[in-house]
């Protein structure tokens, strides 16, 4: 499906039915699958041979989702399981051991912040943040022998902020590290990051995958160009694993050894599958994500130049104004849009803030972004409340940041629902 466009993928990537074959993908809604032989069965837990073994570690359904995502994103192979945050840690620990550490930017989800700053801690596994502020050589002296990766979101949520991915990439690669980056808010068709020198892309499919706040899951895409042997410090990969009797990934799956460790070693032990009820029905949203994104990017700049013009608003951060500060960085990596999420401030501060949710009618005030339907969030006394004040600043969150998630109802609609509430304030003040 390589040589289609991404709409086309979209719609109709991986799975070609044949002849008299069902024209929709079917849910296997099956635990456990029947052979012919023992030794077939034996060879699939020796990873001798291809199929399923147990859905719990992979499942018809599920695969053929797996291959669109991979599709879609440019990589060898991917994984889906139960939710982006297990992307995320699954991500991590395929290639990092307590005693270990990895490099982090500062400006990354709130959740993804207490995963890596007091779960993976708890593991032995350090993280070490590289700030905005910080220097080309100030960011260089957090790697040392014993880091394993470098870490960023294309998208920063709720930050705004476009990570200027080849940058990170060469200095992930001069350290002969893999750098990992989150995908979630830009999807493939806004941002395809492999292209740009990416190892590994993760993704939370709950948000614009899915698109209607109906089902968790996450993904991870391996890229299949990161040399592991060569980079001579992951024996996870390049030496035997000792669960399936001494199996070298690097020399039994080749481009494709990162994404199957993940896939039969901790997806099996941690037991985060997909099910295929819920990849079935990822595979439907997937089918009009094109459509749905390009919407909302529409929808969100319209938003982002009325909020820009309105007296009542402080501040405005969406990537594609000429006033943000990384606008360059967004007409380079994300020249068709940079999602529907928006950031501002009111004039009045926090208090200003919550009145203005309050008095919305059309928006809703949900702990969820990236929903066909507008959504609002106050993030700093929600989803980023278990930060510190640091933790805020160096996230880019500040107390009266607003993240309206832009839907895909008409725009004058949501504008409407906006400048009523903001009168609602006006009002209070």
């Amino acid at each position: 499906m390589s040589n289609y466009k991404i709409e086309t993928n979209c719609v109709q990537g991986e799975y070609r039915p044949k002849n008299s074959e069902p024209r929709v993908l079917p849910i296997y809604q099956s635990t456990t699958f029947k052979y012919d032989s023992a030794e077939h069965l034996g060879d699939l837990f020796d990873l001798k041979a291809p199929g399923h073994m147990y859905s719990r570690i992979s499942n018809p359904t599920v695969e053929y989702v797996e291959k669109k995502i991979a599709t879609l994103e440019g990589g060898v192979g991917a994984v889906l399981i139960s939710s982006g945050q297990t992307a995320n840690l699954l991500a991590i620990l395929n290639i990092t051991s307590a005693g270990e550490n990895f490099v982090s930017l500062s400006s990354i989800y709130g959740g993804t912040i207490n995963l890596f700053s007091v779960t993976l801690k708890k593991m032995g596994i350090e993280v070490r943040y590289a700030t905005p502020e910080m220097t080309d050589e100030e960011v260089e002296a957090l790697f040392d022998d014993k880091t394993r990766l470098v870490f960023g979101e294309t998208i920063a949520n709720p930050a705004l902020t476009v990570m200027d991915i080849e940058k990170y990439a060469k200095l992930a690669h001069k350290h002969q590290v893999p750098l990992v980056i989150d995908n979630t808010f830009a999807t493939p068709v806004l941002c395809r990051p492999i292209e740009y020198g990416a190892d590994i892309v993760t993704h939370s499919t709950t948000k614009y995958m899915d698109g209607h706040a109906q089902i968790v899951g996450g993904a991870i895409v391996d890229s299949g160009k990161f040399d592991w042997k060569k980079a001579g410090k992951y024996p996870e990969i390049c030496e035997p694993d000792e669960s399936y009797h001494g199996v070298i990934y690097s020399e039994s799956f080749g481009e494709k050894a990162y994404i199957c460790k993940v896939t039969c070693q901790l997806v099996r032990d941690l037991g985060v599958p997909m099910n295929a009820l819920t990849a079935f029905l990822l595979n439907t949203s997937l089918e009009t994500l094109h459509l749905r994104v390009e919407r909302h990017c529409e929808n969100a700049m319209k938003v982002a130049k009325y909020l820009e013009q309105n007296d009542m608003i402080t501040w405005v951060n969406y990537p594609k104004l000429k006033s943000s500060p990384d606008y360059e960085l967004a007409e380079k990596y994300l020249p068709n849009g940079a999602s529907g999420v928006v950031s501002f401030g009111i004039k009045g501060g926090r208090k200003a803030a919550v009145k203005f949710m309050d008095s919305l009618k059309l928006a809703a005030i949900v702990v969820h972004v990236a929903d066909a339907r507008t959504c609002v969030l106050h993030p700093a006394s929600t989803t980023h409340r278990q930060l510190t004040d640091e933790q805020l600043v160096d996230a880019g969150i500040g107390a009266d940041l607003i993240r309206i998630s832009v839907g895909i109802e008409n725009a004058d609609d949501i504008i409407a629902d906006i400048q009523q509430a903001l009168d609602e304030v006006v009002k209070c003040q």
